[in-house]
């Protein structure tokens, strides 16, 4: 991503961009001190802050970056870890677009969602991978539309680590590349540097559980994409443990399948092997109900709430700031932090936050007009690096309901990428033309009326040998010209 200094050596002035920074820092202290030290997500957080290890059901990524947080025992320094990636991703996308030609005020406002989204702030005070995920991933792309193709395949490679829907996007970016015609080198580059992390993660998994895989659930999540509509009188399965006779309008989600209990039926070392051929034939046989469970999940981007369809309603809502304590039981949280680990509600600085999540969110079915709409502005108007962001965030979007299934948190990691997206296609096309423009051909020569030996004497105020700003300090201290 672009460093905080590079952003304020840009042309012109950032007053817009800094009077947005303000209340966006301010939400994020609010949410810090009203609800101390992070907030947890079921199981998934407990299994993160463990010592990071090749897992089964997902990379070990963000347990290596916990783990690099370990020895200060802090999870209030995760959380401020998180909410500062979460405003220099912001500051990053707006250097980049107003390197393309955006006004501070227009690259500011395309940058207003990661600012002040309560969804994107919830999550990056929770102890989940989605946060350092969106940043890698919008760093990587960041970075490879400015040139920086090793930067760029580290950052990708990164985010695979974090979340293998990561992966795609990497072999995008190679994809842009070679459309573009960039050459080999720069090809060449972003995939060793892409690779390189993703090779010595496989190895350290083989050495640790004999499997070179990044995970070793891919069947598992598919097979509980499939239980939303499989049936076992139509596919007539090889094998039938994992058939059930309950109808396919009253299931449930695909996570309660994988977390459940049904696969307890199957040995741990079959299991995933075992649902992965299930799966597999069941789209097979049953490929229209396939694609209508995946067009439903899809469905849920048109929900004006943020929150999901399959929440029940009085039950605890993970993806809303808590209304009361929840006790942990999990020693994980206690042990990292060596003392308490219990999320606290400080008031009035909660119930701030409580009533900011009723409005302060970008609604999905306006994300998705956005990300279309950017799409189709990019391919008519022929901006091809709008469109690498714009892929990459339908990418995130469509990606999981076809082999796993639908999550709003899956959602968010999108968002970047969509908003640079849409400044991109927004700024003048005289500054879009791809490659650098080349230098001119042209060889100057001296004047004839100046001697080749004169040295360049300062001019007066207005001429081009002075600079505004040097002819300003002349004036104000009266110095001769």
């Amino acid at each position: 991503m672009i460093s905080t200094s590079r952003v304020f050596a840009l042309p012109g002035n950032h007053w817009f961009l800094l009077a947005a920074l303000v209340p966006a820092v301010v939400l994020r202290v609010l949410t810090m001190a009203g609800h101390p030290p992070a907030l947890l997500f079921f199981a998934d957080s407990f299994t993160y802050l463990r010592e990071p290890a090749p897992g089964t059901f997902r990379p070990a990524g963000y347990s290596i970056f916990l783990h690099l947080l370990r020895p200060a025992h802090s999870l209030a320094l995760v959380t401020a870890a998180q909410h500062v990636i979460g405003l220099v991703l912001a500051v990053s996308v707006y250097a980049l677009l107003r390197r393309r030609g955006l006004p501070g005020w227009g690259a500011t406002l395309a940058v207003t969602p990661l600012l002040f989204d309560e969804f994107l702030i919830l999550m990056e005070h929770m102890v989940m991978a989605d946060a350092l995920f969106a940043a890698l991933l919008t760093g990587g792309v960041l970075t490879l539309l400015g040139g920086r193709y090793g930067t760029a395949g580290l950052l990708l490679g990164a985010a695979a680590l974090t979340r293998t829907i990561g992966l795609p996007v990497l072999v995008l970016g190679v994809a842009y590349l070679a459309a573009r015609r960039a050459g080999p080198r720069p090809v060449l580059r972003l995939a060793a540097a892409g690779l390189a992390p993703l090779l010595a993660y496989s190895a350290w998994a083989f050495a640790e559980t004999g499997s070179p895989a990044l995970t070793r659930a891919d069947g598992m999540f598919l097979w509980a994409r499939t239980m939303s509509f499989a049936d076992c009188r139509v596919i007539r399965p090889s094998d039938t443990r994992l058939c059930t006779d309950q109808p396919a309008g009253k299931r449930a989600a695909p996570p309660f399948w994988l977390w459940g209990g049904t696969l307890d039926q199957i040995p741990v070392k079959e299991r995933n092997a075992v649902a992965g051929r299930f799966a597999r034939e069941a789209i097979a046989a049953q490929p229209g109900a396939y694609l209508v469970a995946v067009g439903k999940d899809l469905g849920e981007l048109l929900r004006w709430e943020r929150t999901s369809s399959r929440v029940v309603p009085g039950k605890h809502n993970p993806y809303q700031f808590p209304r009361e304590e929840r006790r942990v039981k999990d020693p994980g949280p206690a042990s990292y932090e060596r003392g308490p680990a219990d999320t606290r509600l400080v008031e009035p600085y909660a119930g701030w936050m409580r009533a900011y999540q009723r409005f302060g969110y970008l609604p999905y079915p306006l994300l998705t007009l956005a990300l279309l709409g950017s799409l189709a502005v990019a391919a008519i108007r022929r901006r091809p690096e709008a469109l690498l962001p714009g892929l990459a965030a339908v990418t995130l979007v469509a990606g999981p309901p076809f082999v796993s299934g639908y999550d709003i948190r899956y959602v968010l990691a999108a968002v970047p990428l969509t908003c640079l997206a849409i400044g991109m296609v927004t700024f003048p096309i005289s500054l879009d033309r791809g490659l650098p423009r080349k230098r001119s051909s042209r060889v100057s020569t001296p004047r004839p009326d100046r001697h080749p030996d004169t040295r360049d004497r300062a001019a007066p105020a207005g001429r081009p040998g002075l600079s505004p700003f040097t002819a300003v300090l002349r004036r104000l201290l009266r110095l001769p010209e």
